[in-house]
């Protein structure tokens, strides 16, 4: 019963300490972020359409996914270049760079099987 007690108060010790920094959410990062959200729900939502349609891929569709490589790229720049800032919390700039190489591989693949048929 002691233990649980000592670990209560410890964790009530340190939820009640703040913590002051200079560290903030580059913009960058954040661009990256919101890159790599809007360039893969234009590579689900084509996927998603050409499913609708039974597999039949409309030219606007192929140009979505174009699109959405060219904004995966772009993302990645931006998540890159906030990653190598000083002082600043890493959250979006890694979570876009994630984003950006799953929309980058997905949209690559679509292309690599569009255009191998």
């Amino acid at each position: 019963m002691e233990v649980s007690i000592l670990y209560v108060r410890l964790r009530m010790s340190r939820r009640a300490g703040y913590k002051f920094t200079n560290r903030k959410n580059p913009i960058k990062g954040i661009a990256a972020f919101i890159l790599g959200v809007i360039a893969l729900g234009s590579l689900i939502l084509a996927i998603y359409l050409t499913f609708q349609n039974q597999g039949a891929a409309p030219l606007q569709y192929a140009v979505a996914v174009i699109l959405s490589i060219c904004m995966a790229i772009a993302g990645m720049v931006c998540g890159i270049m906030a990653c190598m800032e000083k002082d600043i919390f890493k959250l979006f700039p890694v979570s876009g760079i994630t984003l950006n190489i799953v929309a980058l591989v997905l949209g690559g693949f679509i292309l690599y099987m569009g255009l191998s048929i």
